[in-house]
């Protein structure tokens, strides 16, 4: 008899989300003991395997299985009917997750999407196992599901991968440190203990790095500015390149002495969209600009640099009057 997705699953299924902190956690910290693994930098997806056939869901709900029709074709191929699969498409470019190449999956044209398939496929890693033989498995502990998911992806093959886990802090860190060359964002830790629930119930720890970046604007006044806009050196020219998170009161004041009106014609307009702030935003609206003389300001980021823009807020660290604009260089990642 074949097996079918059990009908607490059906499409989109909420999933376990994670909470950032600013350290590894400690061994014992989480229920059961804390289990490490990496965070991957492509798309949440989940993958419900059913006797009709396979459906990918991005976290908010979207239907993304037209656009890996190579996922869903190696996951019917390997994976029974009745599972559901909590895991991440990635892309690989050499040696390092390609986010951007991942990302131009959803914005081929549908005539072209068959050669970016065939030329640059995805990869699917598993984390969690959410269903097997029909059978709703969410309110069993993660040391459970994931025996059962061990078991599961045994015999995969490419583009089917079981994500690495350890419960030894020190190999976390190692990862931790090391991992973040081919693009991984940090770890994931959840509780060995933990049964499955579509709250942020995991922790995550993202890798950051101090980067000299051009603040060639502030939103809010001069006085009293609210956020940095960073900019970088792109094909010759100051592009935008994201937005710090808020600024404290304290990191403003400090600010505030070193930003002074434009000396000459300023390469960026004084109101921009949102979007080219943060690409992902649903919000379309403008973005009114507080124009500065472009000054060089030290920022924290973590690794989702696309190539020409930082993925995610940056935190502002501190000013840095004595280096000039024209020697910051893009970030070596």
């Amino acid at each position: 008899m074949t097996e079918d997705v059990p009908a607490t699953l059906r499409p989109p299924v909420p999933l376990a989300l994670a909470k950032a902190v600013e350290s590894v956690p400690a061994e014992a910290a989480l229920p059961g003991g804390s289990v490490y693994e990496p965070k991957w930098d492509g798309f949440r997806m989940c993958a419900l395997v059913g006797a009709g056939g396979v459906s990918l869901w991005s976290r908010q709900g979207k239907d993304l299985t037209g656009y890996f029709p190579d996922l869903a074709e190696a996951l019917a191929d390997q994976v029974p009917p009745g599972c559901v699969l909590d895991g991440e498409a990635v892309m690989w470019t050499a040696d390092r997750l390609d986010f951007d190449a991942l990302q131009r999956r959803l914005v081929a044209a549908r005539a072209g999407l068959p050669a970016l398939v065939r030329d640059r496929p995805a990869s699917f890693v598993a984390f969690d196992l959410l269903a097997v033989a029909g059978h709703d498995i969410r309110e069993a502990p993660l040391s459970q599901r994931r025996e059962l998911l061990e078991q599961l992806a045994n015999d995969w093959e490419p583009p089917l991968n079981l994500s690495p886990t350890t419960r030894d802090r020190a190999q976390a860190l190692t990862w931790f440190e090391e991992l973040h060359h081919a693009g991984l964002e940090g770890l994931v830790v959840k509780g060995a203990a933990q049964s499955y629930q579509p709250v942020r119930q995991w922790v995550k720890v993202k890798r950051r790095e101090s980067v000299d970046v051009v603040c060639g604007a502030v939103i809010g006044p001069l006085d009293r500015p609210q956020y940095i806009v960073a900019g970088l050196p792109i094909e010759g020219g100051l592009r935008i390149v994201g937005r710090s998170t808020a600024l404290t009161a304290k990191a403003a004041r400090e600010l505030s002495a070193y930003l002074h009106k434009p000396h000459s014609l300023h390469p960026w307009p004084e109101v921009i969209t949102e979007t080219m702030l943060n690409r992902f935003s649903k919000d379309k609206g403008p973005v009114a600009l507080t124009l500065v003389e472009p000054l060089v300001v030290e920022i924290s980021a973590d690794v989702a640099w696309t190539g020409n823009a930082f993925r995610h807020s940056v935190r502002y660290r501190r000013p840095r009057p004595e280096l000039a604009v024209r020697d910051v260089q893009l970030p070596d990642r």
